[in-house]
């Protein structure tokens, strides 16, 4: 049975918004900590002290109302095949996945807009 993805409520989205959400961690989000952690699912944390650089990215997304964690496992579920295999997992794991930088690009390559690297000077907030 596929289970679909389900919002805590309407998505609230923007570039804009997404930086300002992010910026919101500055001074909380403290400590640099990958370790692996046994999340909630869905809308698993690590304690907000503490992080990676991609646990501050899931949780702007979140405060939009898009559940980062839940989407990247369903795709990840449903095209397995897509996603890098660097950690020997034989199936996705909803604890890390989204906290992981190559699975994140993925997902974003799939899920959202490319964006070139030459041209700069097109960036808008939140790119």
């Amino acid at each position: 049975m596929m289970i679909q993805p389900v919002m805590a409520a309407s998505p609230n989205s923007s570039g804009s918004k997404l930086a300002a959400d992010a910026k919101k961690q500055i001074g909380v989000t403290v400590n640099y900590d990958a370790t692996y952690q046994k999340l909630d699912f869905p809308r698993g944390d690590v304690p907000m002290k503490t992080g990676r650089s991609t646990d501050v990215i899931v949780r702007a997304y979140r405060l939009q109302n898009i559940d980062l964690q839940q989407l990247v496992n369903h795709d990840m579920k449903s095209n397995w095949s897509e996603y890098p295999k660097n950690w020997g997992l034989k199936s996705p794991d909803n604890n890390i996945d989204h906290r992981r930088v190559a699975n994140l690009e993925v997902f974003f390559e799939r899920h959202g807009k490319s964006l070139s690297v030459t041209d700069k000077d097109s960036f808008k907030t939140g790119d």
